[in-house]
């Protein structure tokens, strides 16, 4: 027996591969069919195990073909055989997807907290144990608009320096000196000791 090495499946290296994918390489679209037929099922059999989701195994095992097709001229026989070489790129474009979709996921997630606003009302009841409500509005009102807009995104809706910045479309130090100075100026008109 020939110390040719077990493929996913517990296939074995057939010649044949090397010659289609070679004939590939220079644009034969016949032998790119031999091929596409040869391995398209054990490619989607391993992008199914990675992702579980058939429509995007199926999406995914095209793209692999797809790649194949167009890459195949760096195939290097002495690197490894056809099958494992055409199995490695299913496999990172598989988890490629995975990833993707997590951290799309993750996105959605961190959007979604950071639009999930305080109500102003649950605030203020906190506020009024301290000052009255009147004398804070007051004193808000004399901040400029963009002072205004940093101080209420930071102590009314609990967004922190970075994710005001975002909100208001800002810098990070700009978003720090509007807070500095809005609190200062809140500080002097509420007449809270230094």
């Amino acid at each position: 027996m020939s110390g040719t090495p077990n493929l996913a499946g517990g296939q074995r290296q057939r010649p044949e591969l090397v010659e289609l994918l070679a004939r590939s390489a220079l644009g034969d679209q016949d032998a790119f069919r031999g091929l596409y037929v040869t391995v398209v099922g054990p490619v989607f059999g391993l992008v199914r195990r990675v992702l579980r989701d058939h429509a995007q195994s199926e999406e995914v095992t095209q793209e692999v073909m797809l790649e194949v097709w167009r890459t195949a001229a760096r195939y290097r026989p002495e690197r490894g055989e056809v099958m494992t070489w055409i199995m490695t790129l299913a496999h990172r474009r598989s988890v490629d997807r995975v990833r993707s979709a997590q951290a799309a996921a993750d996105r959605d997630r961190r959007v979604a907290s950071w639009s999930q606003v305080t109500s102003y009302d649950e605030v203020a009841e906190q506020v009024e144990h301290r000052l009255e409500r009147e004398q804070v509005r007051r004193c808000l009102k004399s901040l400029t608009e963009l002072q205004r807009e940093s101080v209420t995104l930071a102590y009314y809706r609990g967004y922190s320096y970075q994710e005001a910045a975002v909100v208001l479309g800002a810098p990070l130090g700009t978003i720090k000196t509007r807070m500095r100075d809005g609190l200062i100026r809140l500080r002097d008109c509420l007449g809270v000791g230094s």
